[in-house]
C-alpha cells in the first residue's frame, strides 16, 4: 500500500510554506484540482475539439514550430523526475522504478518525438503550447514529488503481480504508441498536405492507436503506483486523449466514405 509520510516530516520550503501548509498537503490540493479540472473538460473537450494537429491552426492566435513547441512543452514532464532521482538519497527500489517510467517516457516525447517530426509538420498554436506546459509542469512536480518524497511501499511490491502487470503495461504501451507516431509519419510523402486512413498495428482497431498506447502506458503507472496522484493523472490523461480521439474519429468518417466501419475512437470493441 500507498501512503503519504507525516506531515512533521515534510521541510516547509516553497510554494506551500507561503501558503502556509506542508508539502503534502499541497501535493492533496494539486491532486483535488487536476480531478476537478478533468471532470469539468469532459463536456467542454466534446464540444470543441482540443486545438492540436488538425484541429489546430491559426484558427487559435499565433502558433511557433512544432518541433520546438513540442520540445519546449513536454521538457518539464522530463526534468522533474529525474531532478528528484538525482538530489533524493536512499529512495526505495519502487520508487526509483516509478521515476525512471515518468523520465522515460518524457525522454521519448521530449527528445525523439519531436526531432522525428517531418519538414512541414503543423504549427502548434501558442494558445495550445501554454495549456500544455502548463499542464507538464504542475502534474510533472505532483507526481514526481509525491514519488520522491511520500509515496511508502512495502517490501514486497517488486514481486507483486500489480508491479509486474504494471510494468508490462507500461512498456506494451510505449511501444504502441511509437509504433502508432511511426505509421502516422509516414503516411504523407514529402510536400503533401493530404490525410490519409492509417493501417496497421493497432489502427486495425481504433482511429487513434498512438493515444490507446498511452493511455495503457499511463494504466501500468497508475497500477504500480495504486495512489491517488496517479489516478488523477490516468483521469486527465482518458478525458483528454478520449476527447481527442473523438473528435478525430468524426474527421475521420466524415472525410473517407470507405472508413473502417469496425474501428472504435481510443478503446478496441469499446469507444
Amino acid at each position: 500500500m500507498i501512503m503519504a509520510a507525516s506531515s512533521d516530516s515534510v521541510f516547509r520550503t516553497g510554494l506551500h510554506n507561503l501558503l502556509g501548509i506542508t508539502e503534502i498537503q499541497l501535493l492533496e490540493w494539486m491532486t483535488f484540482i487536476e480531478i476537478i479540472i478533468s471532470v469539468i473538460l469532459i463536456p467542454t473537450l466534446k464540444a470543441i475539439a482540443p486545438p492540436y494537429g488538425r484541429h489546430g491552426g491559426s484558427k487559435w492566435g499565433p502558433t511557433l514550430p512544432a518541433k520546438l513547441g513540442w520540445f519546449v512543452q513536454e521538457l518539464p514532464s522530463f526534468a522533474f523526475p529525474v531532478w528528484y532521482l538525482y538530489y533524493v538519497n536512499a529512495m526505495p527500489r519502487v520508487n526509483v522504478v516509478l521515476l525512471m517510467m515518468l523520465a522515460i517516457h518524457y525522454f521519448q516525447r521530449t527528445f525523439f518525438y519531436p526531432a522525428l517530426m517531418k519538414r512541414g509538420s503543423s504549427p502548434l498554436p501558442v494558445f495550445s503550447f501554454t495549456l500544455a506546459i502548463t499542464f507538464c509542469t504542475y502534474n510533472g512536480y505532483l507526481q514526481s514529488c509525491f514519488i520522491a518524497k511520500f509515496a511508502k511501499y512495502d517490501n514486497g511490491v517488486l514481486f507483486h503481480p500489480r508491479f509486474t502487470l504494471g510494468i508490462l503495461m507500461f512498456f506494451v504501451g510505449m511501444l504502441i504508441n511509437i509504433h502508432s507516431d511511426h505509421i502516422l509519419r509516414n503516411l504523407r510523402k514529402p510536400g503533401e498536405l493530404i490525410y490519409r486512413i492509417p493501417n496497421g498495428g493497432m489502427f486495425e482497431y481504433v482511429s487513434c492507436a498512438n493515444f490507446f498506447g498511452e493511455v495503457v502506458e499511463w494504466s501500468g503507472y497508475a497500477l504500480i503506483c495504486w495512489s491517488l496522484p496517479a489516478l488523477a493523472f490516468l483521469l486527465f490523461v482518458l478525458v483528454n486523449l478520449g476527447a481527442r480521439s473523438w473528435h478525430h474519429h468524426r474527421s475521420y468518417i466524415a472525410k473517407f466514405e470507405d472508413y473502417p466501419k469496425n474501428r472504435k475512437a481510443l478503446i478496441p470493441f469499446i469507444f
